[in-house]
């Protein structure tokens, strides 16, 4: 197998390929604003996960076993990771008491973005670990680093009110406090405004930048090679709405799996320090990545939290959001 599969020619087409998909999924599947219910999240969530095996039958095809393994590994560790996402969207969208309905849209813009930040990312990781092979142990132990603070409980916490981000962007925009159905601007008396949805998708973006810190290096721990670590992180991230709609009601049912994805990037990162002294085949790490993550589900079933246990509130509208509730750049 080459070092680097990707040819122009594949990233041209898998650039297209999803172009393409997006443009069906917004402009034709859901060019109306409707809340999505679990039966259609249930089959774009399969439709997705049957596209990308799909396509990993082709690498395996054109490609051989070992690219295929390296495909599918990066993408169950991206499709986990994606998981933490989620329990941050249901914080974000109850914070700014975001309609079930227009959620979708949000998701995918913010999925569009995250599209082009994960690609420079990549191109980034790519060019710092073919420049300087020691960032190799960089990203190692970060990634060691970070599934411990995983293991132990470390929460990321989500205050709006407090993001340098959002609070910058209100600065700079003028921001209208009534939503205006699935509208991101409005105009009102020649004077265009950022409406509460605006927001929203910003702080979507600026927590994806922190999740792409953790699962990129995540990735080029099972392969280097360039176009695997980015058509197995895409795939994840294209299916990460309909995952979000077919979970966010029973999120909190998954109590062991951040252990899980503690375990995981904390190997990952073991094998990305020791790389240079003993190899760890991708078979015997995608088996590894597998048994810890069905593990921890399947112990998050087994031993389900209390009965009296707190609900993230994902399954009903919130009530409209009041104009206090959202945060003001010049609060302190």
């Amino acid at each position: 197998m080459p070092e680097n599969i990707g040819t122009p020619a594949l990233w041209i087409g898998f650039g297209v390929f999803v172009l393409l998909m997006l443009a069906l999924d917004l402009g034709v599947f859901h060019r109306q604003a409707h809340e999505v219910s679990y039966r259609e999240a249930l089959a774009w969530s399969l439709a997705w996960i049957t596209l990308a095996l799909l396509f990993n039958a082709g690498i395996y095809h054109w490609f051989g076993r070992r690219a295929a393994l390296e495909f599918l590994a990066g993408y169950v560790i991206e499709k986990s990771l994606s998981v933490d996402n989620i329990f941050v969207f249901v914080l974000i969208f109850s914070y700014f008491s975001v309609q079930r309905m227009y959620q979708h849209r949000i998701l995918y813009w913010g999925i569009l973005g995250a599209l082009l930040m994960r690609a420079a990312f990549i191109l980034a990781g790519a060019v710092l670990l073919e420049t300087f092979h020691w960032i190799i142990y960089v990203f190692g132990a970060f990634l060691i680093f970070t599934g411990i603070r995983m293991l132990k409980g470390a929460e990321m916490e989500v205050h709006p009110e407090r993001n340098p981000v959002l609070r910058v962007f209100q600065r700079l925009v003028p921001v209208d406090i009534n939503y205006t159905g699935q509208r991101l601007i409005v105009r009102k008396e020649g004077r265009r405004y950022a409406t509460p949805l605006l927001l929203v998708l910003v702080m979507v973006e600026a927590t994806d930048v922190v999740f792409a810190v953790d699962s990129i290096p995540a990735i080029f721990a099972v392969t280097r090679d360039p176009f695997l670590v980015f058509t197995s992180n895409i795939f994840a991230i294209l299916g990460l709405r309909a995952l979000y709609f077919l979970l966010a009601g029973a999120i909190q049912q998954f109590s062991y799996l951040k252990f899980g994805l503690g375990l995981v990037l904390a190997f990952v990162g073991v094998k990305m320090s020791i790389s240079g002294y003993l190899h760890i085949p991708i078979g015997l790490s995608l088996a590894v990545v597998a048994l810890v993550l069905g593990g921890s589900i399947a112990l998050s079933f087994l031993r389900r939290p209390p009965p009296d246990a707190p609900a993230v509130p994902a399954e009903q509208d919130p009530p409209p959001a009041r104009p206090q509730e959202l945060p003001s750049p010049s609060d302190p």
